[in-house]
């Protein structure tokens, strides 16, 4: 049997029967990066297929189910970690005072096997120092999947101050990645990551931008350290944010890897893109958490289908502090069902061959190569922070997002649409606010928003 292939002509007859009075330019909108999004696709409106693939796999799992473990007291964070390995996850990324030195970090990686589970770092500006901590404590373990994870360019961008110069505390991670990757060769060194643009509400564009550029200063910077392009190029992560949007979401990951693709053949050694995908916090609500669990399902498909090699999801109570035991394995078990139940990851590109999935990829990839020619232009992401040159540009695209959901052109659920008005309580663990060190360098914050917020105070104050 032969069944009929409409044109666009066809659709456009029944499409203004639908909408009446209105007109067909109705169902067009701009995003935040002035992006056309159109209502329909086709290979007649000339659009390019586009193969993006994962190209890893973790330990035969299609990607990495990846945690991230906060906490002061070595003995607490190890019976975490160890609860996370057991649970389900493969790696886990580390934060907070075990990171000091190397005694309090090996007492809480106790029982971990690092040639089996990847151990990575979130140190902010002390990232040279907790990677020579996570150095001490895999000794005797050469073949050790460390992620040192060094990003001192997000730190800076999130505080707005820093110790040293900028130049410097790139410096200082460069040559803390040269002296450890002769030990280490199955180690990654650095997170080249835009969350910080998105988490203060920027673009797609604009995070995809941030992360280029952050990727190009720390690869310079490794370079001069005297590591090869090839190097520096294999021992960078990329991050990025992945939220309730999930179209969007999954076309930015595999976007991303358009972009890397481009920027390792500009340094001569094109390699693999590795992606990390970060849950969004920006989307989180805190006087009802529960729909966080929708969002953060959401999320986590957009990062498997997306293409990411590694997926962190939060907790859903983590706009009210750190998640206890019942929030993490909550997050655990989203990913372990999207995988093992749902078997996201049986497609090398799930997107490939949807005319609007691949369209899209493209568009945001052409956009956030433009924002990062344009960051490469005013200096670079060191002098476009310092300058004050991406913040306000940032700003714009948040007040889009705010302005949308305040006029009701958007909607969150449980926040400004099918609000509970008794929503139970979730337990949460308090969390220790960190205390930017300044003194060195200094510049307007690009600090975090949650969209969520404005709502939740109108609310309380009824």
């Amino acid at each position: 049997m032969t069944f009929p292939t409409p044109s666009p002509a066809d659709w456009k007859v029944l499409a203004e029967k639908a909408l009446k009075d209105r007109p067909l330019e109705s169902l067009l909108h701009l995003d935040a990066d002035q992006l056309a999004v159109r209502p329909l696709y086709a290979a007649a409106t000339g659009v390019e297929p586009l193969f993006a693939p994962r190209p890893s796999h973790a330990d035969g799992r299609a990607w990495d189910l990846r945690t991230l473990v906060e906490g002061d007291e070595p003995a607490a964070v190890n019976a975490v970690v160890l609860a996370d390995l057991e649970g389900g996850a493969a790696s886990v990324v580390l934060k907070g005072g075990v990171l000091a030195d190397s005694a309090p970090l090996t007492a809480a990686l106790d029982g971990v096997a690092l040639e089996l589970a990847a151990v990575g770092l979130d140190a902010g500006l002390d990232g040279p120092e907790a990677a020579n901590a996570l150095a001490v404590a895999a000794k005797g373990s050469p073949r050790a999947r460390l992620m040192f994870h060094m990003d001192p360019v997000s730190a800076f961008a999130q505080t707005g101050a820093a110790p040293r110069s900028l130049e410097e505390h790139l410096t200082l991670a460069a040559n803390t990645a040269a002296r450890h990757a002769g030990a280490y060769p199955d180690a990654t060194f650095f997170l080249a990551s835009g969350r910080v643009a998105h988490e203060a509400g920027g673009s797609i564009a604009q995070e995809l931008a941030f992360a280029a550029s952050n990727a190009a200063a720390l690869i310079r910077a490794a370079i001069d350290a005297g590591m090869t392009a090839e190097q520096a190029l294999k021992g960078t992560v990329l991050g990025v944010s992945v939220d309730q949007e999930y179209f969007d979401s999954l076309a930015k990951v595999r976007g991303l890897r358009l972009i890397w693709r481009s920027l390792s053949r500009a340094f001569g050694a094109e390699t693999r893109a590795l992606i990390e995908a970060r849950s969004s916090r920006r989307m989180l609500s805190a006087r009802d958490p529960w729909p966080n669990l929708l969002r953060l399902t959401a999320a986590g498909f957009a990062g498997a289908v997306g293409g990411a090699d590694a997926v962190v999801l939060d907790g859903f109570t983590r706009a009210e502090g750190r998640p206890d035991a019942f929030a993490r394995r909550q997050a655990r078990n989203t990913q372990l069902v999207l995988m093992e139940e749902a078997h996201i990851g049986r497609v090398d590109d799930p997107a490939a061959g949807s005319w609007f999935l691949d369209h899209r990829t493209r568009e945001l990839a052409e956009a956030g190569w433009a924002e990062f020619q344009t960051i490469e232009a005013e200096g670079g992401i060191v002098e476009a922070l310092r300058g004050h040159l991406i913040q306000p540009r940032i700003a714009r695209a948040r007040q889009l997002l705010e302005t949308g959901l305040a006029d009701g052109a958007r909607q969150m659920v449980g926040v400004t649409k099918f609000v509970d008005p008794d929503p139970r309580p979730a337990a949460a663990e308090p969390e220790t606010p960190v205390v930017p060190a300044g003194g060195g360098d200094a510049c307007e914050p690009l600090t975090r928003i949650r969209l969520a917020a404005p709502f939740e105070t109108q609310e309380a104050g009824r």
